[in-house]
């Protein structure tokens, strides 16, 4: 029997005391301006958001893996393989998705207008959109809004928030986190925004995140801390099973914290890793907290996994099965749901050595019922944050996803999303 402790479920990814959060998001490292507005594709709400680093910074990003790819995704794809852009412009309220080759002009136009306007090459810019699949740009608007947000750029936090905000669509909250750290005996700081509350499912989906940081490191050991961050945060969380076109998270490296650049896999780089796995990890976790009609978020934590991989996989399983994320909105301590999901992980497992507990409460003992107090699996199950553990007993791994309950709520909103 393994012990389960019910405290609150801390944010997807790991975090490391060595790094504490700061006031802000994108402005919170130096170097780095960013502005809001709302340009006439929503009715009324901000819907363009503008990130600049002061000087050339050093890009990465991770894109969809969905393969209807969304026009701005193309040409982001295009532009970050140099591993030098300072610059990203994000349409909210369109996705520029299914739009044939206008759209593709139109994302290149967004491109070409931001770097006129800045001052910079167009292909140092990062393009990203979200909103409705299958409608054209009012690029027009686009562009006049592109002007107007240049001139707001603001180093400050305002200028960090309104980004943050000018990038949701259906989210009910600003995401946004920054963080303090030393990486090489220096003063260095990380701060990200994120939008997401549906289409999110493992593999990225209708989010995007952008990161900052004043940090020294190569394109190569960006991509690569990017990449692994994202595997264990944005990669773990699932709101409904759907992926999307569009999604996106790219970093900025400027460097003018100082520091030794991070040029290979050292102290260095592992400090750098912690900071980003605190940002990633954060907004995930926000993301799952306001996803659609979501009530409750739920950890889903698999441990004695044979492989990290296995852990992994049986967990996103778990926190994608809709009959699971039904039982926990109902408060149904049903737990043959949690091991049925587990069952078609496309895991080898031993089945007969299977424990399940919901939240301090074992509801299941070498893969089949005990008696358990149904009122304290129920109590469990109807708290604000929800923990599944699933025991493997087939070796030392383990891994967490996180997900949130289905609700009438969600089916409402996603029933009317283009009216």
């Amino acid at each position: 029997m393994i012990s389960v402790e019910a405290a609150a479920i801390e944010p997807a990814g790991a975090t490391d005391s060595t790094w504490r959060e700061i006031p802000g998001g994108v402005t919170a490292p130096l170097g780095f301006r960013a502005a809001g507005l709302h340009c006439g594709i929503k009715r009324a709400r901000p819907d363009l958001a503008l990130i600049l680093s002061d000087v050339p910074a050093a890009c990465a990003a991770v894109f969809t893996t969905n393969r209807v790819k969304a026009a701005p995704v193309l040409v982001s794809m295009e532009h970050v393989r140099s591993g030098k852009c300072r610059a990203a412009v994000v349409a909210s309220g369109n996705a520029n998705a299914c739009t044939g080759p206008k759209g593709l002009e139109d994302a290149r136009t967004m491109a070409n207008v931001t770097g006129e306007v800045l001052g910079i090459p167009p292909d140092e810019v990062i393009v990203a959109s979200t909103g409705v699949i299958g409608v054209p740009m009012p690029i027009e608007k686009v562009c006049e809004g592109i002007r107007l947000a240049a001139g707001a750029l603001d180093p400050g936090p305002t200028g960090g928030a309104a980004a943050a905000e000018a990038i949701l669509t259906t989210d009910r909250t600003l995401k946004e986190v920054a963080v303090e750290g030393d990486v090489g005996g220096h003063r260095v700081r990380i701060g990200g925004i994120a939008k997401g509350s549906g289409m999110i499912h493992p593999n990225m989906a209708t989010m995007l995140a952008f990161v900052t940081t004043d940090a020294a490191i190569t394109p190569g050991m960006l991509r690569r801390a990017l990449a692994r961050s994202v595997e264990r945060s944005f990669n773990m969380i699932t709101i409904d099973g759907d992926t999307s076109t569009n999604d996106m998270a790219v970093a900025f490296a400027n460097g003018t914290a100082g520091n030794p650049t991070v040029a290979s896999e050292d102290a260095s780089f592992d400090a750098f890793s912690k900071g980003l796995d605190h940002v990633t990890g954060t907004l995930a976790r926000m993301i799952v907290q306001d996803g659609e009609g979501a009530t409750r978020i739920i950890k889903v934590e698999v441990r004695g996994g044979k492989t990290e991989w296995d852990a992994r996989r049986i967990a996103r399983t778990i926190a994608s099965s809709n009959l699971v994320k039904t039982a926990v909105f109902g408060a149904d301590p049903n737990w043959g749901r949690v091991l049925a999901a587990a069952g078609r992980a496309g895991v080898e497992f031993d089945a007969d050595l299977v424990d399940v507990f919901i939240g301090d409460v074992l509801v299941a003992r070498s893969g089949a019922a005990v008696e358990f107090d149904e009122g304290r699996a129920r109590d469990a199950m109807a708290r604000k944050e929800v923990l599944i553990v699933v025991d493997l007993h087939a070796g030392a791994e383990s891994a967490c996803a996180y997900t949130c309950d289905l609700t009438y709520e969600y089916v409402r909103i996603n029933a009317s999303y283009r009216s």
